[in-house]
């Protein structure tokens, strides 16, 4: 019996993927486990195995092709089997096909249509029933986009070219470039489509025309930059989001270091700010593992391994590369693995299990000279910590004035999971922990 090869979900922020390299072809017989192609998403590079013993009967898609979570990816056969080459359809199709047989509209958890909260919100407000709504997200859930667009097919939308009237000129400009009258929606009298509609369709398609000879080039967002600006716009329209920030004492710290160089020298290592902060935040996420979670719908989760990701510069943007069990290891394991993924990161060779399951995630600016600025969360996490850089300044301490080494740690919440109380609480932790030359020495002896 033929078996279907669909493309898995790595991590919970991935919805499609590149299919960079096939690895085998059709008639090629494989076994369960083995390679049969490279797949790129978000700059991560990774390989899908064959889930059983078979011969290769169909590859469906050719190597540059963007496939959605769930697409079929292949078909493999039985030893003289030749089964059918099944259908293509569209993602879209695809997934309105599987919703609609659920019967509800999305895959449903007790006949519950999965929608994210700002897309039920959005069909609850302009009279739209959900129910009939097709969902393009992740497993069939309804997004704002899948919404807007059952808005859109709602409304009475422009008749066929034929019947429609159209300012010749209008037509013309349509032409020359390549704008389909069709999804045109006319101004003038009667819905007649005029010069300033085919305009305001041009500028859509190719928004730098609006600005004429005051744009020396133009960049369409796409690849890891697209995923980026889609992930973060996602985070600001979805949640709450608050931020609090707070001056850390880091002289202790930067006593540490210091005294860890000659320590860490036959490891070839030399210590960083950034491995003493990731494991302040690790062993304070143990006392508060309400922002050690994630939230999903109305559900908070608290995850039960302290993973922390840690954000990193690479030319298309940047990615969060996780540190796993960070309370468990020592600072030298963890200084070790933000070594080993930084190397990746910047050779473009992270693979899915680099970047998944991160809990909490740290980002700094502080080879910057920046010192305080408000970070975005990463969804479907509910907590993100900036930092700044470190600095000298005179401070009070004991009614004397001297001079201390401080820097600037910002937390941004999701105010539905979390209020400030609580996240006051895990700064004043991660402050305590930094501060403390008791803290800093214990962990760095921590095997």
């Amino acid at each position: 019996m033929a078996t279907n090869v669909m493309l898995p979900q790595w991590g919970m922020n991935m919805e499609d993927g590149t299919l960079l390299k096939w690895l085998v072809k059709e008639g090629d017989e494989v076994s369960k486990g083995q390679p049969l192609v490279e797949i790129e998403t978000a700059k991560i590079n990774s390989e899908l195995e064959s889930p059983v013993e078979g011969v290769v009967a169909h590859l469906m898609s050719e190597e540059g092709t963007v496939v959605k979570v769930g697409a079929l990816v292949a078909v493999i056969g039985a030893p003289g089997e030749d089964p059918p080459r099944p259908e293509l359809v569209t993602q879209r199709t695809s997934r309105g096909s599987r919703t609609r047989s659920a019967g509800s509209g999305g895959k449903n958890r007790g006949n519950k249509v999965q929608a994210t909260p700002i897309a039920r919100r959005l069909a609850r407000d302009n009279s739209i029933d959900i129910n009939r709504v097709t969902g393009t997200g992740t497993n069939g859930r309804i997004t704002e986009d899948d919404v807007r667009a059952a808005m859109v097919n709602q409304s009475v939308g422009p008749s066929p070219v034929a019947d429609r009237q159209i300012v010749p000129r209008a037509r013309k400009l349509a032409q020359d470039n390549s704008i389909d009258l069709a999804n045109v929606n006319g101004t003038g009298p009667n819905g007649r489509v005029m010069v300033t509609d085919v305009e305001g369709a041009i500028r859509a398609k190719n928004p730098a025309t609006a600005f004429g000879d005051a744009v020396s080039e133009s960049e369409k967002l796409s690849g890891l930059r697209k995923v980026i600006s889609d992930r973060m716009s996602l985070s600001v329209r979805s949640m709450a989001q608050v931020t609090l920030t707070s001056e850390i004492d880091a002289t202790e710290l930067v006593g540490l270091k210091e005294r860890l160089v000659s320590l860490w020298r036959p490891h070839k290592i030399r210590p960083m700010d950034q491995d003493v902060i990731v494991a302040a935040v690790g062993d304070a996420l143990k006392q508060h593992p309400r922002l050690n979670s994630f939230l999903e719908d109305d559900t908070v989760m608290l995850l039960r391994d302290v993973n922390v990701g840690v954000a990193m510069a690479v030319p298309d943007g940047l990615v969060v590369p996780v540190v796993n069990s960070v309370d468990q290891v020592s600072l030298l394991e963890i200084g070790k693995r933000l070594r080993e993924l930084a190397s990746s990161a910047r050779d473009n060779s992270l693979d899915i299990d680099d970047v998944s399951n991160g809990g909490f995630t740290v980002t700094s600016l502080s080879n910057y000279d920046i010192d305080v600025f408000t970070p975005i969360i990463n969804p479907p996490q509910v907590a993100i910590m900036g930092i700044g850089r470190i600095t000298q300044k005179p401070v009070v301490i004991d009614d004397k004035i001297v001079v201390r080494h401080t820097m600037h740690a910002s937390i941004t919440f999701d105010h539905r999971a979390l209020d400030g109380v609580p996240v006051a609480e895990f700064i004043r932790t991660v402050k305590s922990n930094i501060e403390s030359a008791e803290w800093l020495s214990t962990r760095a002896e921590k095997i």
